[in-house]
C-alpha cells in the first residue's frame, strides 16, 4: 500500500475550511486501488497553517491514472472568476507531493 501526501501550505486559518474539498464524494472512489483520503491539519506553525492531505493507494498505477485523468483536472479546476471581481486571491502558499510504501504497521487490538 501506498500513501500520497500533498502539504499544502495556507494562510492561517484556512485549512479547516478548506479540508471538505479534499473529502467530497466523487469521481476518485471509483479509480482502481484507491483506499481512502484523510485531511489532517497542523497549527503549530507561526506563519501558515498545513493541510496533509493522505491519499491511500493499493498500488501507485492507480494513483498515475488518477493524476492523468480527466476527473483529476476537473476536481482541481480553480473556479471561474465573478465578471464583476478580480480573480480572488489563493489562500494556498505552496504544496509538495510525498510518495511513500507503507512497510510496516500494527493496528489496534481488539483484546479488551
Amino acid at each position: 500500500m501506498y500513501v500520497v501526501t500533498n502539504r499544502i501550505k495556507v494562510k492561517k486559518g484556512f485549512a479547516e475550511k478548506m479540508a471538505p474539498n479534499f473529502t467530497r464524494p466523487g469521481a476518485l472512489q471509483s479509480f482502481e486501488g484507491f483506499v481512502k483520503v484523510e485531511v489532517a491539519v497542523s497549527k503549530d506553525f507561526e506563519d501558515y497553517d498545513e493541510m496533509s492531505v493522505n491519499m491511500y493507494w493499493e498500488n501507485l498505477d492507480g494513483f498515475k491514472k488518477w493524476r492523468e485523468s480527466d476527473a483529476f483536472k476537473q476536481a482541481h479546476k480553480r473556479p471561474a472568476a465573478d465578471s464583476n471581481e478580480g480573480p480572488k486571491e489563493s489562500p494556498m502558499l505552496g504544496s509538495q507531493i510525498v510518495v511513500a510504501e507503507i512497510v510496516s504497521r500494527i493496528e489496534a487490538s481488539t483484546q479488551a
